[in-house]
C-alpha cells in the first residue's frame, strides 16, 4: 500500500470517528432523557465515557506519530494528521461538556438558560478549543467535579499531543531513525 493511500485511508477512518464521537453524544443524550436515568449516574457515564475517549485518543496520537516515523511522513502531512485529531478531541470534549450541562445545568459558570441547543454547543466547543490550546479566557468555568474532571482530562491530553508529541517530532523521529539502524 502506497503511502498517499494510507493517507486516504487515515482520513476516512478519522472521518468515521467523528461519526462515532457525535453518535457517543446522541446515545447519551437518548439515555438521559429516555431512559429516566438519575444525574449523578448520567454524570458519571459521561465521565466514563469522556475517560475511554481519552485513553483512545492518547494511544492514536501516539499511534499517528509512530507511523509518521515508521513511513518518514513529511512533517506538514503529520501536522495534517495531527489536526484532524485535534479538531476531533475538542469536539468530543466539547460534547462531553454539553452532555454534562444538559444533565446538571450547573456544571459550568456563564451558560445562559435562554440558549438553545446550537448556541450551547457552540459555546462548549469554543471553551474545548481554549483548554485545547491553553488560552482559556475563563469566560466559561466548570463548577461540578465531574465537570472539572472531564475538563483536566482535556487539559492533560492537549498537553501530551502538543507539548509532548508535536513539539518533539523531529526529534523523536530522528531518534527512532537512529535506533532502527543501529538493530539493523
Amino acid at each position: 500500500m502506497s503511502q498517499e493511500q494510507r493517507i486516504i485511508g487515515q482520513v476516512i477512518r478519522q472521518g468515521g470517528e467523528v461519526a462515532v464521537i457525535i453518535a457517543i453524544a446522541a446515545v447519551l443524550q437518548v439515555l438521559w432523557t429516555r431512559s429516566g436515568m438519575q444525574a449523578p449516574l448520567f454524570c458519571l457515564a459521561v465521565l466514563a465515557v469522556a475517560f475511554a475517549k481519552t485513553v483512545f485518543f492518547f494511544v492514536e496520537n501516539l499511534t499517528h506519530i509512530l507511523m509518521a516515523t515508521r513511513d518518514n511522513l513529511a512533517y506538514h502531512k503529520v501536522l495534517g494528521l495531527m489536526g484532524v485529531n485535534m479538531a476531533q478531541i475538542t469536539l468530543s470534549f466539547a460534547l462531553d461538556y454539553w452532555c454534562l450541562e444538559t444533565d446538571e445545568p450547573t456544571s459550568f459558570s456563564s451558560i445562559d438558560p435562554a440558549w438553545g441547543q446550537a448556541e450551547l454547543i457552540f459555546e462548549f466547543f469554543f471553551f474545548s478549543v481554549l483548554n485545547f490550546s491553553f488560552f482559556g479566557f475563563g469566560d466559561v468555568t466548570p463548577l461540578t467535579v465531574v465537570a472539572k474532571l472531564v475538563t483536566m482530562m482535556e487539559v492533560v491530553l492537549a498537553f501530551f499531543t502538543v507539548i509532548f508529541l508535536l513539539s518533539d517530532f523531529v526529534s523523536l523521529k530522528d531518534s527512532l531513525r537512529i535506533r532502527r539502524r543501529h538493530e539493523d
